[in-house]
Parts: C-alpha cells; sequence; structure tokens
C-alpha cells in the first residue's frame, strides 16, 4: 500500500490533525467569513457527525495566544495575511464541549459540567500568580480549580454558574485581550434533561451561565456555540441582542460542515476509491445546507477508511452506533394513519411538504406532534430536498444509510407491537409449518395493514424486498423451537429465510418477492421458480429435516399474495 496521509477517523483535535500526519479537508475559509462578517455571539445548529467539534478545535488554535502560524500553513486562511496578522494566535480563548455533560440526575449532570469547567480553567493555572490579578481574584481562581478529597471539582454551584465571566474577565486583565469563548454540543445537556426529566432545572442553570458569560460580558470578544438544536432564545439566551444563528437552511457557512461533492471526489482520488463514489454518494450524500449538497464526512471518513484496510466492500451504515435512534421510534410512535403514510412515502424516496420551526423548546416537541417533523430535520434524518419559500420545506430522507435506519426502527416497533397478541402471531406462525396459505396470507395482510407501506416509486426492488423481509423476521422473532436464518447460503445461491423446527423437523424455505405494476401471481412463480432451481431446501436436508415448506410471498404495498411449492 502506498504511504498516504492517514484517514482521521474519530480525530477532532485541529493540532494533532495538522502534526501527525492526518488527511485535512480544508476548512478554514470559515475562519475568514466569520471575521468578516463579526457577531458578538454566533450559533451554528448542524446535525452530529457534521465537523462541528473538528471546527470549533481549528477555530481555537488560530485565535488562541501561543498558536504556531506554522499550523496553518498552506491552507486557505493562510492567503487572508492581514486578517492572519490582526488575529491568529492574539487572544485568550476558552474552549468548553458539553457533548460528555449528560447524566440521570441534575445533580449528576452538574457535576459533569463542574468538571468539563474546571479542567478548562486549570489550562490557565498561571493566573495564580498573575500580577494583574489581586489576592482576592487569585483566590477566587484558585477555588475555581480546587479539588475535594474524592479528587473532584469542588467550586460552589454560584462560581459555576459565575465561571465563564469570572475566567474570561480574569484573562483579560492577565493579557490586556478580551477573551474568545467555544461552547461545542451547547444542547446536549439539555437534551439529556429533557430524556430524564430534569429539563426546567438544567435550562435554569444553562440560562444563567449563558447569560452571565455573553449578556453582561465586558471582557467578552465574541462567542461561538455550536448544536444540534435551535433552543428558544427566550428559553435559553434571553437578553441577547447581538445573537446570530446559523442553521442548515442558511447560505452562509453552507460548505463549511460536511464535505461537498468536489472534496469527496478529490479524497476518493487520493486513496484510489473513485470505483466507489456512486455507492458512497448513494449511501451518504443527500444533504443540502443552504443551496449546496453535502454528505456526511464520518461516514465517508470511515467507509474510505475500511476499504483502505480491506476490511469491508460494501457501505455500512456507520450513523447506526453513534447516536441514539429515538427519535425515529417516538415519532413512529406516535404517529396517526396519515402520518405513517406520509413516512412510507419518504421511505419511498418520495418527498412531503411540512412547515419547520427551527426555534424549539424540548417542551414544545412534546405539545404538538408535529414538531417532530422539525427535530427529525434539525438532526439529520430528513434533510430538505430543495430550497423552499420561507413557509414550507420540502422534506425527504437524505441518503440510503438514513433509510436503513428507518426501515429497522419501523420494524423494531412493528415486531414489538404484534407480539402484545401472542396469539395471534403464534396462529400466524403455526400456518407456515402446516402449509396453510390461506392463513399466512390473510394474518400477513393484516400485520401489513397496521405497518407503514412502501410505495411504488423511487426505491429499487431489492430494497423494497428487503423491508417486506424484514417485517416476517420481526414476526417469527419470538418463535420458541424455530432456528431462523436470513439470507443463508444454500444449494446454489442464498434464501431470503430459512427455518428449522428441529423438534417437528420441518424446514421452512421464504422467497420474498416485491410485485412491480401489482403482479403478485408472476411474482409468486418468479419466487418459487428461485428455490427449486437454486435447490435452496438442500442445506435443510442436510441437517436432517424430513419435510420441507417452500413459500413464495410477493408483496404490493399493503397486500400479498403466498404460494406453496411443498
Amino acid at each position: 500500500m502506498d504511504e498516504k496521509e492517514k484517514l482521521p477517523m474519530g480525530i477532532e483535535d485541529f493540532e494533532e490533525m495538522r502534526t501527525m500526519g492526518y488527511y485535512y479537508v480544508d476548512k478554514t475559509g470559515m475562519i475568514r467569513t466569520l471575521l468578516e462578517h463579526p457577531g458578538k455571539v454566533t450559533l451554528f445548529t448542524r446535525p452530529r457527525r457534521f465537523g462541528k467539534t473538528l471546527n470549533m478545535s481549528m477555530l481555537k488554535y488560530f485565535f488562541e495566544i501561543g498558536t504556531s502560524r506554522a499550523l496553518f500553513d498552506g491552507l486557505e486562511v493562510s492567503r487572508a495575511t492581514g486578517l492572519c496578522d490582526k488575529y491568529l494566535g492574539k487572544f485568550p480563548v476558552i474552549s468548553v464541549s458539553l457533548k460528555n455533560a449528560e447524566g440521570d440526575t441534575f445533580h449528576k449532570a452538574k457535576q459533569k459540567i463542574r468538571s468539563i469547567i474546571g479542567n478548562e480553567a486549570a489550562r490557565f493555572s498561571f493566573l495564580q500568580d498573575s500580577g494583574r490579578l489581586s489576592e482576592t481574584q487569585r483566590r477566587q481562581y484558585e477555588k475555581m480549580i480546587e479539588l475535594n478529597g474524592a479528587g473532584e471539582f469542588a467550586m460552589s454551584d454560584g462560581l459555576l454558574e459565575d465561571s465563564l465571566l469570572i475566567l474570561s474577565r480574569f484573562l483579560h486583565m492577565h493579557y490586556g485581550q478580551k477573551a474568545v469563548i467555544l461552547i461545542d454540543e451547547y444542547d446536549v445537556p439539555l437534551d439529556c434533561a429533557y430524556q430524564s426529566g430534569y429539563y426546567d432545572a438544567m435550562a435554569g442553570f444553562i440560562r444563567s451561565l449563558f447569560g452571565q458569560a455573553f449578556k453582561t460580558n465586558s471582557s467578552l470578544y465574541f462567542a461561538i456555540l455550536t448544536g444540534c438544536l435551535r433552543i428558544s432564545k427566550e428559553s435559553i439566551f434571553t437578553g441577547l441582542n447581538n445573537f446570530k444563528v446559523y442553521t442548515v437552511k442558511e447560505v452562509r457557512y453552507k460548505e463549511f460542515f460536511g464535505f461537498t461533492d468536489a472534496e469527496v471526489r478529490q479524497m476518493l482520488e487520493y486513496y484510489g476509491c473513485t470505483g466507489q463514489y456512486n455507492a458512497i454518494k448513494e449511501w451518504y450524500d443527500g444533504y443540502l445546507f443552504g443551496d449546496t449538497g453535502i454528505y456526511c464526512p464520518w461516514d465517508v471518513i470511515n467507509y474510505c477508511g475500511d476499504l483502505r484496510d480491506e476490511s469491508v466492500s460494501e457501505p455500512q451504515n456507520y450513523w447506526l452506533n453513534t447516536s441514539s435512534n429515538n427519535i425515529i421510534r417516538k415519532f413512529i410512535e406516535r404517529a396517526d394513519a396519515t402520518t405513517r403514510d406520509e413516512i412510507g412515502r419518504l421511505i419511498s424516496g418520495g418527498s412531503i411538504q411540512k412547515k419547520i420551526r427551527q426555534e424549539l423548546t424540548y417542551k414544545d416537541i412534546d405539545s404538538n406532534p408535529d414538531n417532530l417533523w422539525s427535530v427529525l430535520f434539525t438532526t439529520g434524518y430528513l434533510t430538505q430536498c430543495k430550497t423552499d419559500d420561507g413557509r414550507m420545506t420540502n422534506l425527504a430522507i437524505p441518503n440510503r444509510e438514513i433509510q436503513w435506519i428507518f426501515e429497522e426502527q419501523i420494524q423494531e416497533w412493528f415486531a414489538a407491537e404484534t407480539r402484545k397478541d401472542t396469539k395471534k402471531l403464534e396462529h400466524f406462525c403455526r400456518a407456515f409449518e402446516e402449509n396453510d396459505t390461506c392463513t399466512i396470507e390473510k394474518e400477513f395482510t393484516s400485520y401489513l395493514r397496521k405497518t407503514i407501506s412502501i410505495r411504488d416509486n423511487q426505491v429499487q426492488n431489492g430494497m423494497k424486498e428487503n423491508f417486506y423481509h424484514g417485517i416476517l423476521l420481526g414476526l417469527f422473532a419470538g418463535m420458541d423451537g424455530w432456528n431462523i436464518k436470513s439470507n443463508a447460503e444454500s444449494g446454489e445461491g442464498y434464501s431470503d429465510i430459512s427455518v428449522k423446527v428441529e423438534e417437528k423437523e420441518i424446514g421452512i424455505i421464504i422467497e420474498c418477492k416485491y410485485a412491480q405494476r401489482a403482479d403478485l401471481d408472476k411474482s409468486c412463480k418468479e419466487a418459487l421458480r428461485q428455490i427449486n432451481d437454486r435447490h435452496y431446501e438442500e442445506a435443510l436436508l442436510d441437517d436432517g429435516m424430513k419435510v420441507i415448506r417452500k413459500y413464495a410471498i410477493a408483496c404490493y404495498k399493503k397486500r400479498c399474495k403466498v404460494a406453496s411449492g411443498g
């Protein structure tokens, strides 16, 4: 393998990226834009895994006193020599990430924040000996970094609420230069508080912390915050008059979070992976920030890394294990028949129009089910598929990866719902053992009517078949005595579903087909021919099954037909 720069999988520190031989997609143009359009307090909202933390690290290293100019050599911002002369390495910077400020109680979450801010304050230990601070101020600083007997930061609640204000004031006094404050993932503690039932207490604390630091702070040069949601100004940012928010709908800063198509092509060419361009586009592209198409950088980097290691060949769902998908499950659970039809339209590659509220409180999410559309949009599960007129937004699922997450959540919800009626479910499953195609067809149709259908439009047939395949697997999952395999190698191919009922020596083979133009009979015939021509029964016979049941199940939206071949 040629010696190439390392792929930065999980690397979020700008200095490490630049000095340890990692591939860096240049986003330093953001610094120039930021300085040319200044604001006292600026919030950027983007979904998780779109490079917010790395960009905040980049800003820290650019502005912080003591930064080497060489760190930015060759990057876009270095060509703006006047800006670099004036701003690079000229400011004290307070940089705090709240992404780990979680806890199942308010006390635990606040202790996490105390630790985060305490560790940041400890970076400035020179303040203990600063001749520009009074003795009282030095003692106050020492209380910010003081540890208790358990080795935890011991600053009082009152000092914690004032901590960002006090620390910026002391740094201003020491350096004679106002401070830059960077807060990454500011809304994580609010999200956790909402999920755990102490939202009001956390909102009050964050309101006080930010109000002190951003509203009446004469030692603040400017502040930048990032997060997923734009929490309403009245809830958290009360009284901030010079407050700018840039969401995914804004054109300014559109290309600085995530990868553009040109950046992806350049990366793939560098690593010799251009043959995977179409797959990467299908799986990880599809977001529209402002008027620019954007890929999820986390996915692109991880897939390229796995391709280089030869650990995978096909695209993987990297998003699935990096964030909670509870919001989709909650959405599906609350959906009425109309909303489920809209979800089906989205999964099928269509779009819907909704009014998006980009400024919410977490309480708003529960007060109106329609607000969940806004949350799905701001967290990256949906995207705008074209620019809107400011009133209604055209929403779509961005790519194959997110479509897969929707399908999995639907199947998990559906399986949980159907298991509530165990008698009906067992009757359905036993029909497969007894070759009772009438019962199978009747009951499966009944189940399909209760779930979300796949429309006959843009989604490829294989993906539609996988959806129904997944529904069947969910229904079978609770059957005692059934050994179930999905896409198991058998004979001359891979059967969709094979089941061994070992106690009864019954083997079951199921092949699912999506019926184009609703021709259910034709699809059943094709499925049975495939089972027989590829000898799918061989593996079951080899395992000692004496009776083999062969089923073709053809589906079209919420209809199905079942045919038996034995």
